[in-house]
């Protein structure tokens, strides 16, 4: 079973798009899927796509029991998709090159090799950067909105899915990172392809209490209580990201970064 949701100001959804607003929108997707519907922490795969890897890292950075993560064309960071910047800025949004090291999950990373609005580098960095890397796939030719399209991605993800399904559920008193090998990926190297796992986060007890990527960020203990911590990327005299500048390049984020926000709940 699956779970999609439109964020604020986008598809059949109203509000106006935002960083915190999605942020917002994947914990009250969530919430349902717990309170309404039943699901546990363990059995949910979160799907990011694009952007939507962004509130997707945020919540799986949140989630110690979560049973899985898959990043699709992932960005790093929004101001990294503009400029090829070393260090992360206080006004940069969607610092998923800081978060993706909190998650403690298995990760599957997904990136075209021809994507000319995120490059390929950028799924490649988040991969690096994974505690429980599994087995990545770099689309040849591909694309940033045609991935789909080709035979091996679908392949690839059953083949993820089938895997986190065979695999037990992270536990308090389990190892930190199980490592991709233990979920029968079929891949001859994944063991060597990993790094070490031998430091440990702090445990992160529930989804109210966030561990900070950034000095200046303040926890976020709800979403009914606003995050003042972070800089909205709708502040006037901060750099932002903007469905209003039509005439932008594709290239550009302003442009894309709202374009492409896709995520997905699966239940295993």
């Amino acid at each position: 079973r699956f779970y999609s949701y439109d964020y604020s100001g986008y598809g059949q959804s109203s509000g106006k798009p935002s960083e915190q607003n999605t942020y917002a929108d994947i914990e009250a997707a969530y919430r349902c899927l717990i309170e309404t519907y039943g699901a546990s922490e363990e059995n949910i795969i979160l799907y990011g796509q694009s952007v939507g890897s962004g509130p997707t890292l945020d919540l799986a950075s949140r989630l110690p029991h979560l049973r899985a993560v898959v990043l699709h064309s992932p960005i790093s960071s929004g101001l990294r998709v503009m400029y090829p910047v070393k260090h992360t800025y206080w006004f940069d949004i969607y610092k998923n090159i800081d978060k993706v090291a909190l998650v403690k999950c298995p990760v599957l990373v997904i990136h075209g090799t021809a994507d000319d609005v995120v490059d390929c580098s950028h799924g490649r960095a988040l991969w690096e950067l994974s505690k429980v890397k599994y087995e990545p796939l770099w689309v040849k030719g591909g694309n940033h909105c045609n991935l789909e399209l080709y035979p091996e991605y679908i392949k690839h993800l059953k083949k993820f899915i089938t895997a986190i399904e065979k695999s037990p559920p992270l536990k308090d008193d389990s190892p930190e990172s199980s490592g991709p090998s233990d979920l029968e990926t079929g891949s001859e190297s994944m063991e060597s392809s990993r790094k070490s796992t031998d430091v440990r986060d702090k445990s992160r007890s529930s989804t109210d209490h966030r561990r900070s990527t950034d000095r200046r960020e303040k926890p976020r203990s709800s979403i009914d209580r606003k995050d003042k911590g972070r800089k909205s990327v709708d502040h006037p005299d901060k750099p932002r990201a903007s469905v209003d500048q039509s005439d932008k390049p594709r290239k550009s984020i302003d442009r894309s970064v709202y374009s492409y926000m896709h995520s997905v709940c699966f239940t295993v």
